[in-house]
C-alpha cells in the first residue's frame, strides 16, 4: 500500500477507526530527554551501541504481537496524509491492529485478536493444544516453553526455539551487546553483556540472570529478554522481548536502601501458610533507581510500566531473588500529566491533595517488592508447579494484583513498625487509590487494568472506597487496611494453590467497570491516559 495507505486499506476492506482522532489523543508525547554530558566519549558509545542491539529486538516484539500490523505499519512511512500520520502513530502505541483501551478490539479491519497472537498457529484454541499435550507427554516442555514458537509440523505440533525461528535478529543483537562489552568499564557488567549475548543464541537465560542479580551499583544496566508473558491470552506462558537501556540515578537509588533489609520480614508477616512463604533471608533484592534513555519491544508499546521486577524464572527466585528497576523519568511522567491531574477529577479534594509523587513512588517500591514475594510454586495435585503455568492465561493479571495489594499490605507493616511515618499512611492510601484511577482507564484487556478493575471494586463491595453524591469518590482510611489485608490472603492463596478455577471465578465476578465508574470517568476524558515516549534516539523496525 502507498500513498495514502490508510485509504487503501479501506479500499482493501480493512474499516480503519473513525474515530482515530480522539484514541492517538489519549496519549500525550512525553520526550524522554537524554543528557549526555556527564558521560565521557567512550560512556556516549557503550549506549548508542546498547540501543543498536534494542533495535533488533523490536523487530522481534512485533513479529510476536501483530506481523500484519508491522507490515502495515511499513506500508505508512513516506506519508505525508495527516490520517495516515495518525493511524502510524496509533499502530505504533499498540504495537498491533488492536486497541490496548477498548478490550483489544481491532481499529483496523473487522477480525478480532487473535488470543495467541503470533505465538501460536491461528485458530488454535488452548482446548487442543492442552489434548495434545495429554496425547503426547512427551511434547509438554516445547510446547509450554516461554521461549518457543508453536507451528504444525504435518500433524504433529512443535515448539520452534526463539533461537531458531528470530534468528536473523538475535545473532546481530548478540554482535551489539558483545561490542558494548568491550566499551564498559565495569568488567562485571562486561561479562554479563556477554552471557546475555550467548542466551540470545541459545534460550537459556539461567545463568546470565544470576551474573545479572550479582551486578552491584552498575553505573550502566539494560533489561534485554523475553521476559513478560502479557501477549499470550492462550497458554499465558510464552515470552515477548524488552529491551531497556538504563543510566543509574544515584541520589534516587540510595535512598531505596533501607527497603532491602525489612524484605525477608515481609514475607514472614504475610497472611499465608508458612510453608507457602518461603524465607527470603540471604537472597539478593537489588534496588535501582535508573533514568531509561531508551526501551524497545514490550517496554515500549502500550503500557509504560514505571518499574519492573525481574527475572521471572522461579529458579532466579530461589537461588538469588529479583531485581527490581525504577524507571525515575517514566514514573514522573505518568504522575505530573495522569496520575496527579486523574486524582484531581474522581476524588475528593482533600484527598486528592494527599495523593503525591513520593507516595506513588513508594507504593511502586512496594509493588515490585512484592512480585517476589508470597508463594515461588503452586502446590498442586501434580505436585509442585508453576504458578504462571498452574493459572494460565488469567496469571498476569493475578500476579498484577498481588503486587499490588501485598505491595500496599507491605506499606502499612513498614508504618506500624516505625520504618516509615504513620502521618504519611494516608498519603499512601491516596496516592494508591489515585493509580488505580489512573490504571482502570485501559480496560480489562490489559493484564493492569484487569488488576486494579478487581481491586477497585473489591474496594468498593468493601466500603472502603465510596462514591460521594458529588459524584467523586473517597477513602475510608479506617477500613482500608483490613479490606486490603483480606484482599492479600486471597490472592496469595489462590496462587498458593495454583487454583485456575478460583482465579478465574474471582476475576469474572469482580473484573468488569460498572456504569457508575465509567459515568465518574468521563469528568477525566480532558486527561491523558498514559505518555507515548519520544527518545533521542532513532527509532526503527524493519
Amino acid at each position: 500500500m502507498t500513498g495514502s495507505a490508510a485509504k487503501g486499506a479501506q479500499s482493501a476492506g480493512m474499516k480503519v477507526a473513525s474515530d482515530l482522532d480522539t484514541r492517538v489523543n489519549k496519549f500525550r508525547e512525553v520526550r524522554m530527554r537524554f543528557d549526555s554530558a556527564g558521560l565521557s566519549v567512550r560512556e556516549r558509545k557503550l549506549v548508542e551501541k546498547l540501543v543498536e542491539a534494542c533495535h533488533y529486538l523490536e523487530n522481534i516484539f512485533w513479529r510476536q504481537s501483530d506481523p500484519e500490523a508491522l507490515t502495515l505499519y511499513q506500508s505508512l512511512a513516506g506519508s505525508k496524509n495527516p490520517r495516515d500520520l495518525k493511524l502510524r502513530r496509533y499502530l505504533w502505541i499498540n504495537a498491533s491492529r488492536f486497541d490496548l483501551l477498548e478490550e483489544n478490539r481491532p481499529f483496523v479491519g473487522t477480525d478480532p485478536m487473535p488470543p495467541g497472537r503470533g505465538f501460536y498457529p491461528q485458530g488454535l484454541p488452548r482446548a487442543q493444544i492442552e489434548k495434545y499435550v495429554r496425547d503426547h507427554p512427551e511434547k509438554k516442555t516445547g510446547i509450554y516453553s516461554s521461549t518457543t514458537v508453536l507451528r504444525w509440523h504435518g500433524d504433529q505440533l512443535e515448539g520452534l526455539p526463539y533461537h531458531i525461528a528470530y534468528r536473523s535478529f538475535l545473532e546481530p543483537a548478540a554482535k551489539s551487546l558483545r561490542e558494548a562489552a568491550k566499551l564498559s568499564a565495569d568488567p562485571a557488567f562486561a561479562n554479563f553483556l556477554r552471557l546475555r549475548a550467548q542466551a540470545l543464541l541459545s534460550d537459556d537465560y539461567f545463568q546470565s540472570d544470576l551474573a545479572w542479580l550479582d551486578l552491584k551499583d552498575p553505573k550502566f544496566d539494560i533489561i534485554f529478554a523475553p521476559y513478560e508473558t502479557y501477549l499470550d491470552g492462550l497458554l499465558g506462558v510464552k515470552g515477548s522481548y524488552g529491551a531497556a537501556v538504563l543510566i543509574r540515578n544515584e541520589e534516587e537509588s540510595r535512598k531505596l536502601a533501607m527497603f532491602q533489609k525489612y524484605v525477608p520480614e515481609i514475607q514472614d508477616a504475610l497472611p499465608l501458610a508458612p510453608d507457602d512463604r518461603p524465607s527470603k533471608r540471604g537472597l539478593e533484592t537489588p534496588l535501582e533507581v535508573m533514568d531509561a534513555p531508551f526501551r524497545a519491544g514490550d517496554l515500549t508499546h502500550g503500557y509504560q510500566a514505571v518499574a519492573d521486577n525481574l527475572p521471572n524464572d522461579p529458579r532466579v527466585h530461589e537461588q538469588k531473588g529479583t531485581k527490581k528497576i525504577f524507571f525515575k523519568n517514566f514514573m514522573d511522567a505518568r504522575v505530573n500529566y495522569v496520575i496527579l491531574p486523574v486524582a484531581r477529577h474522581m476524588m475528593r479534594a482533600d484527598q486528592a491533595a494527599k495523593a503525591s509523587g513520593e507516595g506513588y513512588l513508594l507504593g511502586t517500591i512496594l509493588h515490585e517488592i512484592s512480585h517476589g514475594l508470597g508463594p515461588v510454586f503452586a502446590r498442586t495435585s501434580a505436585g509442585k508447579v508453576s504458578i504462571r503455568e498452574a493459572i494460565g492465561p488469567i496469571y498476569s493479571g493475578l500476579e498484577e494484583a498481588k503486587a499490588d495489594v501485598v505491595g500496599m499490605y507491605g506499606l502499612k507493616w513498614l508504618v506500624d513498625h516505625t520504618a516509615l511515618p504513620k502521618q504519611k499512611l494516608e498519603e499512601y492510601y491516596a496516592s494508591y487509590v489515585a493509580g488505580i484511577f489512573r490504571t482502570v482507564r485501559f480496560g480489562t484487556g490489559e493484564a493492569h487494568g484487569q488488576a486494579e478493575m478487581m481491586e477497585f471494586n473489591y474496594l468498593a463491595e468493601r466500603e472502603a472506597i465510596k462514591r460521594e453524591s458529588s459524584g467523586r469518590y473517597a477513602i475510608d482510611y479506617a477500613k482500608i487496611p483490613d479490606v486490603l489485608a483480606d484482599l492479600a490472603k486471597e490472592l496469595l492463596e489462590i496462587e498458593a494453590t495454583g487454583d485456575r478455577q478460583r482465579a478465574e471465578n474471582w476475576f469474572k465476578k469482580y473484573g468488569r467497570m460498572g456504569e457508575d465508574l465509567k459515568s465518574a470517568l468521563k469528568s477525566a476524558s480532558s486527561v491523558p491516559v498514559d505518555i507515548d515516549p519520544v527518545f533521542s534516539f532513532k527509532k526503527s523496525v524493519r
